[in-house]
């Protein structure tokens, strides 16, 4: 067994997306390298409605498959072939693009103006990008939770995790999505498969992600050619936690708890062409995907 070492801590940077919705944005638009099979991931959490009512009108996606999840308030989505539902708090939507959607996600506080929700981007490969769309939608009460005897908490959104398997099924990614809370001052060794690339990403209290035999407070990092530095590890609110090659991941939890996404996917390994919510492979491809959205011929039906 060996402990993913820490590539590094970053917190999500604020940006605005939609119609003026004010959110952090922990990864995304960049190189792929290091969190590939996945693109983009958006925590869009505010208490003030007039920060996210303008929500994310009409646009377009391609080639790529889209999870949200809804820790508060709700999200109405409507899209081009006629799909129109809510989303609540604890409910899970997984789309998968495709070869093309227009849809709109219109979210609304709950009864004290709070929302707060996730938005995961995970490639497809290049034989799927023209797949046809759809959607898999999850009320809260069919995510599989489970409880350790030490008190963590798990709920196994998607892939398989302490015997329990997600709702969401068929992604190219063959991801594994968990909400995870470790109670305070516990110490909690979570299976990472080796092949994987993995993320953590914190969003309650906050904790230290390291070996069992790394110092409080500090973890040694190898850098390429050997130069090991010394790195501050610990992670709190809005901080994403991107690790090295493992097969396992550690975190102790500090003196209120830890709550974080702890994501992993198998790389697709192909080239990535971006144009805002259109992924292709080639530059070509995204000519064209602009050129049918320009003559009207996007959707394919």
């Amino acid at each position: 067994m060996s402990i993913r070492p820490i590539k590094r801590i970053v917190q999500s940077q604020p940006t605005i997306e939609g119609a003026g919705v004010k959110l952090r944005r922990a990864f995304g638009f960049g190189d792929t390298a290091e969190t590939d099979p996945f693109l983009l991931l958006d925590d869009f959490r505010n208490d003030r409605p007039a920060d996210y009512l303008a929500g994310f009108p009409w646009h377009p996606h391609r080639g790529i498959e889209t999870v949200t999840y809804i820790l508060s308030g709700t999200v109405e989505h409507r899209d081009s072939l006629g799909s129109h539902g809510t989303l609540g708090a604890g409910d899970v939507q997984w789309m998968t693009a495709g070869r093309g959607i227009m849809h709109q996600e219109m979210p609304q506080g709950d009864a004290q103006g709070r929302m707060h929700g996730f938005q995961l981007w995970a490639n497809l490969p290049s034989s799927l990008k023209m797949t046809a769309p759809r959607y898999q939608d999850v009320k809260a009460a069919e995510v599989p939770e489970v409880t350790d005897d030490d008190g963590t908490h798990v709920r196994v959104v998607c892939g398989e995790f302490w015997g329990k398997k997600g709702p969401v099924e068929g992604v190219a990614a063959d991801p594994r999505y968990l909400d995870v809370f470790v109670p305070p001052n516990r110490r909690k060794t979570l299976k990472v498969e080796t092949e994987r690339h993995a993320f953590a990403y914190v969003f309650e209290g906050d904790g230290s992600f390291r070996s069992a035999s790394q110092p409080q407070g500090v973890l040694t990092e190898r850098q390429v050619g050997g130069e090991e530095i010394v790195a501050r590890e610990r992670a709190g609110n809005r901080s994403l936690v991107l690790f090295d090659s493992g097969d396992e991941v550690t975190v102790q939890a500090g003196p209120h708890g830890i709550r974080f996404l702890l994501v992993s996917g198998k790389p697709i390994q192909e080239p990535v062409a971006w144009y805002g919510p259109i992924v292709m492979n080639t530059q070509a491809e995204l000519q064209q995907a602009v050129s049918e959205l320009r003559a009207g011929t996007f959707i394919k039906g």
